[in-house]
């Protein structure tokens, strides 16, 4: 017992081994080593019974993380190589393009840069390229717009400007390297044919590519162009909270009124959206003419008013974003003021119902007023020359025709009415350049450019209207010596001039920059002169409807006086329309100083706080204008489009070598180029 204590208190018994030697069969028999992968397996298997539960899991967790690594370095390397071998392709291409050869199929015209809504009054305008539009669009024939594609950075931000130039500049690279539209200016090929449209409708084609070289920089927004942004949406809030798809803003009631019902203050805005790049404005309104826009409807219209406004508004949105739908709307309109061409003289009826297809004069006259009848011409002729149908151009070029040849009028100036039955002027004796007569002396010009400068008799009525203007109408006022144009009734002259008028510098500008004489650039800026000193001369800054010039100096008196029937403000465009001219082809930085301080006035003394702005009635007093509670729809259609172009230094920006304005303000295409 002792012995076995003792061992057991020193430790544990000694254990013998003996050492045997298998040969190969023998270990496999005995379960021993062998190389074979079955045993192999059974070895790792039996390693990975032999860990710990936590060990697996931790093996296990190491191996599920190693596979998602490699799952996203995969795509990742994935792209950049998809990336990497696309760029090779588009090389491999451009190498082997053929030069001078045109794609079939060119890119759809870019859809207006949308404005972000959260940067406040002063937006700013990404300048990353567009995306394709939601909805398929067709382009004019031999016609290819730029649209505006902008960056509107604040001056302030000093650091900012400098990286988005940077990035313009890069952008622009890529646009021109890949013949992508950008978002500026206009570039037109016009039809070089002169030949008289066929009776045969067409489709208009597509667009054709842009050449590389008719790509340039971008010239950015200015903080004068974002604040006629900012004054065009407050308007439009306006417009779209309480008048919305109809025709005019009642703002301070917050309510609207209708003339023909068709929307007009929407279709006149439509161009002026698109030049602004307002993307979101101008979707919703193109969804309201698709599906809400109908012609067919038991209302009288204006020819006049219902040709500049909304045939004239609808084939420029067409020019400038090649949406058919818009070309679609044009034509149905169109042939529905076509009954007003059914008179014997062939001299247009002023109404028509374009639900009945009837079409008749004022109650109380069988007369059409000359600028009404003669102030149609641009536009039926565009749209002759989109459908291929001659009779719109055939209609309105026998008007002219006819006008040409008729008696009655002094040097080249007409009389204010024309007889829809006898074809003759009535009212013989009183020449004006106002209202009723003003816009045949534009539309002289315009067609002449529209046309391609072939059409002799156009241009040799406006420059003899011209010389008559400068024989009988043009007197200088005292004190300033201010040039303006008066009226002339039976021999009598009176020193009476309407803001309408003021269309007349701009006018004479366009016609000098298309090779006319060069005294009608220095009339142009004297008048011009005499437009600014209508506002500049009157307490709110802003110009009556009509003035009278003193011929005579007297004590206490300014060159202007003011009627207390004429001195409401109807937010015209006039003045601001040749401001436009003037600054774009004399590059004089006071032309835009006086629009500036016309928009200021604008918003001092006509914007409604909840939207919109207004009418006053009356000029002369500062504090307290009298608003009358109605936004014209050439507010947003002319007087804001005008201002936003004034203040652009872009001339590609509805470059006027390549379009014509229609009296609404709605570019359209020149035919042929200067």
């Amino acid at each position: 017992m002792y012995s076995g204590a003792a061992a057991a208190a020193v430790g544990p018994p000694r254990r013998d081994f003996i050492s045997v030697t298998l040969g190969p069969d023998e270990a496999v028999r005995a379960g021993g080593y062998s190389n074979s992968k079955a045993w192999r397996r059974r070895s790792c298997w039996r390693k990975w019974k032999q860990l710990s539960r936590l060990q697996r899991n931790v093996i296990l967790f190491l191996f599920a993380f190693l596979a998602v690594c490699g799952v996203i370095s995969y795509a990742s390397m994935g792209e950049a190589w998809k990336s990497l071998t696309n760029k090779s392709l588009d090389d491999q291409g451009k190498e082997q393009e053929i030069p001078g050869l045109k794609l079939a199929n060119p890119a759809v015209l870019p859809a207006p840069q949308k404005a972000d809504a959260n940067r406040g009054d002063y937006p700013e305008l990404s300048p990353q390229k567009q995306p394709k539009p939601p909805h398929v669009r067709r382009g004019p024939s031999n016609l290819q717009i730029k649209a505006p594609w902008r960056d509107t950075r604040l001056k302030t931000q000093h650091s900012t400007i400098r990286a988005v130039e940077k990035l313009v500049q890069v952008d622009n690279e890529e646009k021109t390297e890949k013949s992508i539209i950008s978002w500026r200016g206009a570039v037109i090929e016009p039809d070089q044919s002169t030949e008289p449209p066929s009776s045969k409708i067409k489709e208009p084609e597509k667009p054709s590519s842009v050449e590389a070289e008719d790509q340039k920089e971008p010239v950015p927004i200015n903080e004068r162009q974002l604040a006629v942004i900012e004054a065009f949406r407050h308007a439009w809030r306006g417009y779209k909270d309480f008048a919305w798809g109809h025709d005019e803003l009642k703002p301070l009631s917050r309510s609207y009124s209708e003339w023909f019902g068709l929307g007009l203050t929407l279709i006149d805005a439509l161009d002026t959206m698109w030049i602004l790049g307002l993307k979101e404005e101008f979707e919703e309104a193109r969804k309201w003419v698709a599906n809400d826009l109908v012609f067919d409807k038991n209302v009288d219209v204006n020819l006049f008013e219902s040709t500049i406004r909304i045939l004239g508004g609808l084939l420029s949105t067409y020019h400038l974003s090649g949406d058919s739908l818009f070309l679609e709307k044009a034509k149905d309109i169109g042939n529905r003021l076509m009954p007003a061409f059914k008179t014997p003289s062939k001299i247009p009826y002023s109404d028509v119902n374009i639900g009945r297809g009837t079409a008749h004069p004022p109650r109380w006259t069988s007369d059409s007023t000359v600028a009404e009848v003669t102030s149609i011409q641009l536009e039926f002729r565009e749209l002759s020359r989109l459908t291929g149908d001659e009779k719109f151009q055939k209609a309105v070029d026998e008007v002219m025709k006819h006008v040409h040849t008729l008696s009655g009028k002094n040097d080249g100036l007409v009389p204010m009415f024309i007889n829809t039955n006898s074809g003759q002027f009535t009212h013989l004796g009183v020449y004006t350049l106002g209202a009723r007569a003003d816009s045949y002396y534009e539309y002289l010009l315009k067609q002449w450019i529209q046309g391609g400068k072939k059409e002799n008799e156009l241009l040799e009525d406006y420059m003899r209207a011209i010389e008559g203007v400068k024989k009988h109408l043009l007197q200088r006022s005292a004190p300033k010596k201010l040039t303006f144009v008066g009226e002339l009734a039976h021999g009598h002259f009176s020193a009476k001039m309407d803001h309408l008028v003021c269309f007349l510098p701009g006018t004479l500008a366009l016609g000098a920059h298309n090779g006319l004489a060069a005294d009608h650039m220095k009339l142009a800026e004297a008048l011009i002169e005499t437009c600014y000193q209508m506002y500049a001369q009157v307490e709110t800054g802003l110009s009556p409807e009509i003035v009278h010039f003193n011929l005579h100096a007297q004590k206490g008196h300014k060159d202007v006086e003011i009627k207390p029937a004429d001195r409401h403000n109807l937010l015209r465009p006039e003045t601001v329309e040749s401001l436009f001219y003037m600054y774009r082809f004399t590059g004089d930085k006071k032309y835009q100083d006086w629009g500036w301080e016309i928009l200021q006035n604008f918003n001092k003394y006509t914007r409604v706080p909840t939207g919109g702005y207004t009418s006053i009635n009356n000029v002369q007093n500062p504090s307290n204008p009298e608003p009358r509670d109605k936004m014209e729809s050439f507010f947003l259609g002319e007087t804001l489009k005008y201002m936003f172009l004034l203040f652009s230094d872009d001339i590609d920006l509805i470059n006027l070598d390549k379009y014509v304005f229609n009296t609404e303000a709605h570019p359209l295409p020149i035919w042929v180029p200067a």
